[in-house]
This record gives C-alpha cells, sequence and structure tokens, in this order.
C-alpha cells in the first residue's frame, strides 16, 4: 500500500512557544530584581552607619535568632500603600516570617529602621496581623525584634485615616494562647512599645529606647527638655516600670536570651514544657547549702545562690532581676523539667515584700501557668513591707492580686520554707492549701510575726527597756513557732535538712504532675493583664 505521508503546518501555539520562554526568563528577572531590591533593605549607606555603630541590621537579626536556612519570609515584596513611597519601601519596613529555633518552628517580625524607619502604615501591619493569626493557629511563638519611629508620618494624619485604625478589634488582646516575646534593639515607638508591653518575656540592649512617644514630640508637648534616657531607656524599665526582664550589652546576647528563654517554654498553651532527659542534669553540691544560709535568722544572704544550688547545674535563668529586688523570679530546670522559681530574698529589705515585689510575682504566675510551667516557691520573708511608701503605692491591693494569682494557678505548687515565714506572705509564698504539699528545713520558724516584733505589740516594751524581761516574753512566743510545731499540726507535709532539698522537690514534682490532665493547665489567668 502506497501512503502518502504529509507534515502538517505548526499550529499558532508551537509557534508561540519561543516568544512565551523568552516572557517567562523576562518575568524571572523581574522576580530577581525584585528580590535583589527587598533583600538591599534601606540601602548600603544606612546599612553601613549600623555596622560602624556595632548593631544587626532586621535581617541579621533573623539569620541569628533562627537555625540557619530555617526562614521562610512572608511579605518580602509588600511595599507602600502610598504610590510615592513604593519605590523605596522595600518589605515595607517589616521583615516576617517563620523559622525555627533549636528544631522548633517560631514566627519572627523583626523592623528595618534603614526603610522608612520601620514606621507603622497599613501594609505592613497586614503582614503582622497575618502572622499573628498564623502563629496562634498553628501553635508557635511569636518573637517581635523591635525597632521602630512609631506610625508612619503622614500617611497616619486626618479623619480618613483614623477611621482605618483599629479595624481589628483583638489587635492588642493577649490571650495567652502562645509565647510572646520581645527585644528592644533600638528607638522603639508606636506598635513595638506596644507589642513589648504585651509580652511574657522582654530583653533591652542597653542604648535602647522604650516609650510612648520619642524625646522630641515629649518635649514640645509638655514645653520642656526630655532626658532620653529618663523618659524610656533601660535602666527605667528595668529598675522602675518592670516592663524589661533583661539588659544586656549588644543584639547578639539579645536574640540568644530569647532562644534560652523560649527553651523553658512550651510551643503553645496546649503542650507541656519541653524536658531534658534527667540523665543530663547535674546536681549541685547539696553540702553548699549549710554554708549559704546563716542560721541566725537575721542575717542577710542571696537567694540567688540557694537557688543555684538547688536547680540542674547551670541551668537558672533570672528574671526582673533588677526590679522588685526582695523577690527572685525565674525560670530552671529540675532533673531536666522546666520549673518557675519564686524566692524571697533576705539580701534585699530582709526578704520582706514590697508591692514591686508582688507585681513580679504575679506576672510571673500568670506566665508559668499559662504555658503549664511548675512553681516552687523558696520561702524566707518577715512578711510585708509596712509603711507609707508601700501604702501609697496600693501595698494590699497588690498585696491581693498576688494571692489571687497564687490560688488561681492550676499548675504543680510546691513550697520549701528556709527560715522564716511570717503573716500574710506565709499565704502568698504557697502557705497552708496555697501550694500541693509544702516541707520545711529544720531551720523554719512560722508565725504570724516575728517574736520581737511580737513583744513590742502584746507588751508595749522594747528590749532596751527591760531586757531580761523582753527576752522572757519572746522566749515565750517562739516556743511554737518551730519547723515540727508547724509538721505537728500538717502546716507542713515534710521537715527536712537542707541536702534533702532538690531530691525533696524532684519526688514532689513528679508526685503532683496532673498527668490526668496530660499536665495541661486550667489558664484561668490567660488574659491577665502584663502590667498591675
Amino acid at each position: 500500500m502506497n501512503m502518502n505521508l504529509t507534515i502538517a503546518p505548526t499550529s499558532p501555539a508551537v509557534n508561540a512557544a519561543a516568544p512565551a520562554a523568552s516572557s517567562f526568563e523576562a518575568q524571572r528577572a523581574e522576580l530577581d530584581d525584585r528580590v535583589r531590591e527587598a533583600l538591599a533593605m534601606g540601602g548600603e549607606t544606612k546599612l553601613a552607619r549600623r555596622r560602624a555603630g556595632g548593631h544587626l541590621n532586621a535581617r541579621e537579626r533573623v539569620e541569628r535568632l533562627l537555625d540557619a536556612g530555617s526562614f521562610n519570609e512572608s511579605g518580602m515584596l509588600a511595599v507602600s500603600a502610598v504610590p510615592a513611597d513604593r519605590a523605596h519601601s522595600p518589605a515595607d519596613a517589616k521583615i516576617s516570617g517563620t523559622g525555627r529555633i533549636d528544631g522548633r518552628r517560631v514566627a519572627v517580625v523583626s523592623n528595618d529602621m534603614t526603610v522608612m524607619g520601620a514606621s507603622s502604615s497599613a501594609v505592613n501591619m497586614r503582614k503582622i496581623a497575618r502572622l499573628k493569626e498564623s502563629a496562634t493557629r498553628s501553635g508557635m511563638p511569636l518573637v517581635f525584634l523591635g525597632e521602630s519611629s512609631g506610625s508612619r508620618v503622614p500617611d497616619s494624619l486626618g479623619a480618613e485615616a483614623m477611621a482605618g485604625a483599629g479595624q481589628d478589634p483583638q489587635q492588642y488582646c493577649r490571650r495567652r494562647e502562645i509565647p510572646w516575646v520581645s527585644a528592644v534593639l533600638g528607638p522603639c515607638l508606636g506598635s513595638s512599645t506596644w507589642y513589648t508591653c504585651l509580652s511574657d518575656f522582654v530583653v533591652m540592649r542597653k542604648g535602647a529606647f522604650l516609650a510612648v512617644s520619642s524625646a522630641r514630640v515629649t518635649s514640645l508637648a509638655i514645653g520642656e527638655a526630655v532626658d532620653p534616657e529618663e523618659l524610656g531607656g533601660w535602666k527605667l524599665h528595668a529598675e522602675q516600670t518592670g516592663l524589661v526582664d533583661l539588659v544586656v550589652d549588644s543584639d547578639e546576647e539579645a536574640l540568644a536570651a530569647i532562644r534560652r528563654f523560649l527553651s523553658y517554654l512550651p510551643s503553645h498553651a496546649g503542650a507541656r514544657p519541653p524536658s531534658l532527659p534527667a540523665a543530663e542534669a547535674v546536681a549541685p553540691d547539696a553540702e553548699k547549702l549549710v554554708e549559704l544560709v546563716p542560721s541566725a535568722r537575721g542575717k542577710t544572704y542571696d537567694m540567688r545562690k540557694v537557688i543555684a544550688g538547688i536547680v540542674d547545674e547551670g541551668s537558672f535563668f533570672n528574671l526582673k532581676d533588677r526590679f522588685g529586688r526582695a523577690a527572685v523570679t525565674g525560670l530552671a530546670r529540675l532533673g531536666g523539667e522546666s520549673v518557675g522559681i519564686v524566692a524571697s530574698n533576705p539580701m534585699f529589705k530582709g526578704g520582706a515584700m514590697d508591692p514591686e515585689a508582688c507585681r513580679k510575682v504575679s506576672a510571673f504566675l500568670v506566665m508559668c501557668d499559662s504555658f503549664n510551667i511548675p512553681i516552687l516557691f523558696l520561702v524566707d520573708t518577715p512578711g510585708f513591707l509596712v509603711g507609707i511608701e508601700g501604702e501609697r503605692k496600693a501595698a494590699p491591693a497588690h498585696i491581693m492580686n498576688m494571692i489571687h494569682a497564687v490560688q488561681l494557678c492550676s499548675v504543680p505548687k510546691l513550697a520549701v520554707i528556709l527560715r522564716k515565714s511570717y503573716g500574710q506572705a506565709y499565704i502568698n509564698m504557697g502557705g497552708g492549701r496555697n501550694s500541693d504539699e509544702a516541707a520545711a528545713w529544720t531551720s523554719a520558724d512560722a508565725s504570724f510575726m516575728d517574736p520581737q516584733i511580737g513583744v513590742s505589740v502584746l507588751h508595749g516594751i522594747q528590749r532596751e527597756d527591760d531586757p531580761e524581761r523582753f527576752d522572757q516574753l519572746k522566749a515565750e512566743l517562739a516556743r511554737d513557732t518551730s519547723a515540727y510545731a508547724l509538721a505537728g499540726a500538717f502546716g507542713v507535709q515534710a521537715v527536712i535538712a537542707p541536702q534533702q532539698t532538690r531530691s525533696w522537690l524532684i519526688d514532689a514534682l513528679a508526685a503532683h504532675r496532673r498527668e490526668r490532665n496530660g499536665g495541661i493547665g486550667q489558664h484561668e489567668m490567660r488574659a491577665w493583664p502584663t502590667y498591675l
């Protein structure tokens, strides 16, 4: 059979193949150009100035914070909504996305001061809102690397701009479904300030600034010169306001602190904190506890050293150490398990709790309860500090806020009385049924007040008036305040030697782990204000 084969004419689609390939190459080239522009941030001149000042840029901070190669950016090609600003607003001044820290996924926002002062705008606030929603939905911590000049002017001026604000009625609502962490790494105004005040952990670099408005705006508003350090420097927030948990000298230290803080917390409120193998936990020398705590109740010592002598070696992470110093709060590990430490510190004010110490403890209890971290109370306090200054600072209200927080805590709570626990502070520091189990050192002393003060209150005499009678009356009041009297009344469940403290705590923690609930608390304080 003779077959005549013919070749069909090329279809229009085939003829268009070459131009199509060329079109895709051009599109890819455009994409590459736009990515390069975004990665260039505010330009080499501004980036060089930052390097000269010893500060990382926004993208370097993300790289140092996260596991290598794990960052997945969201919104790289976003730009300002204002047409005139689009050419010079790469990523619209805020780098956002997800990555990993020690293998666990986190969400991160890093403010880019080289682009329009990292000012807040309609577009970059949408980026943050989407990331917040995604992090909450997926159960991963959210990290804010703060440095911002505040709201973008003139975009935010006028009634029309105001009408567009506040469209998210939950923008600043914290329910502690996931941990929030903030670093204050430069001037922080506007949203950087707001998110910092809502965070569970705040680290601030010396030289940075945190306030409602800049020193210049504040100066113009009040008509007098304003010192930026006094308005929003690290000493103010670490020592007076209590907004900052940790002060560091560099960006690198701040990023390392964030990684360390998150290592004690679960990724979300529905999980238990991560634990390390108990075999890896190094126990400190228990015999040193006897040397650290003087037997005489009037002698001071540093409770922070005692804590380090109980928990896994090198694991104590002190929080708000410069604020409310009569109390110590911090995270640690005990037999590899994350725990929260609440302790009185006789080195400051004799361990007498003042309003600042109460505020510090209350905030810490809220954080631990929200993220299922057991609480250990270490007690050596003469009670609450009394005086005119404390009353002016609403001491009774802060005392009640603290006990409210203690009693709402649904995580395991353990208490150890080292030397003394007097008055209402006995209850606030886990006394009675305010802890799941309590122990007292053999040196412990518990009463409504110090017997020496009790003599003066009951009998109206001072020691210098009649030393012999004073000592006799003091002995009568003190006779039933011992650890054994407290144990005899079942005020504590055990009397222990100092060297037994660590083993007793580990055993008690295992016994009260809330296994029926999977170790998850009730989270009744999840919406508690971060600052009271």
